[in-house]
Parts: C-alpha cells; structure tokens; sequence
C-alpha cells in the first residue's frame, strides 16, 4: 500500500521519524516534503502535493501533518474527492476510516508524541470502512454536494 506523507516545519521531526516508522511497516512511503527544516516554510506547499498524489492514486493513502493538523486538514480538504480527517487519539484516527472512509490523516505533532502519532498511523492505515449502509448514504450525500452543489433533502417530520 502507497501512502503519501507531507507536512511543515512544525511536524518535520514527526515527519522524518514516521516515513521510515511506514517503511518498516512494508509500506511504500512517498515524501512530498519539507525535505529540510525551514522555520518559515508554509503547509500547503507539501500537504496539497500529498493530498493532490492520493486522489489520482487509488487505494493510496495519505498522512499530513503540521503543529495542530487543523490547517493541513482543510487543505487537503480542498481537493476535490478527498476526505481528510484530524485526530489526536486512536479512536479518532480508527473512526474516520470506519465511519468516514477517509483518505488522508491529519496529525498535529505538538498535540501527540511520536509513539501516540505512530498508533494513530497504524489503527488509521489498518482500519477498513465499515460499508454500513448509514454511513455510505451519508458519503455519497457529501460526494453529491461536491460534484454537483446539490443539498441533501430535509426530512419530513413525523409530527
């Protein structure tokens, strides 16, 4: 399995210490950078790469990282078809591929130590989607707002 990996100055360590974290894993780890730290350099240089990479690369996944992950977050966000997911535990990071099907984590490295961000990488890259009916209905309705602007319908009320 392909996973892309991409953050900031903030994350750099964290970064560094997870591409071969992947590796060792038999993962096949593509770093879109940074590639040296730079205390000024800016998230979406590297995380928009990453997220661009996992959505014309399918089955791939992808790992995004900054000092909180909120903003890496909304920008892989912006690329259309993917669904990033911020998470600071396990649960979290297992949630968004049970329930959301989603592509790419988003891990803040001053939120989480390097052993807590590797488990939220593990149970995220080794969790499946659940496929639960609610939870496809519930994609395909966000997938249809983002191809077409179309909002889902509002339930009657039973009242």
């Amino acid at each position: 399995m392909r996973v892309h990996i991409g953050g900031d100055h903030a994350a750099y360590d964290l970064k560094c210490a997870l591409v071969p974290f992947l590796q060792g894993k038999g993962y096949d780890v593509i770093d879109h950078g940074p590639e040296y730290f730079d205390a000024e350099d800016d998230y979406p240089v590297a995380v928009l790469r990453a997220a661009e990479a996992v959505s014309g690369d399918i089955g791939a996944f992808g790992i995004v990282l900054g000092g909180s992950g909120n903003g890496e977050q909304m920008a892989a966000n912006k690329v259309k078809g993917i669904r990033a997911a911020l998470a600071y535990n396990v649960e979290m990071a297992t949630l968004a591929r049970t329930h959301n099907n989603a592509q790419i984590l988003s891990l803040g490295a001053r939120m989480n130590t390097q052993a807590e961000a590797e488990a939220m990488v593990e149970a995220f890259l080794t969790t499946k989607f659940s496929g639960d009916e609610r939870h496809a209905r519930r994609l395909a309705m966000v997938e249809r707002y983002e191809r077409d602007g179309q909002l889902p319908p509002i339930p009657a009320s039973e009242g």
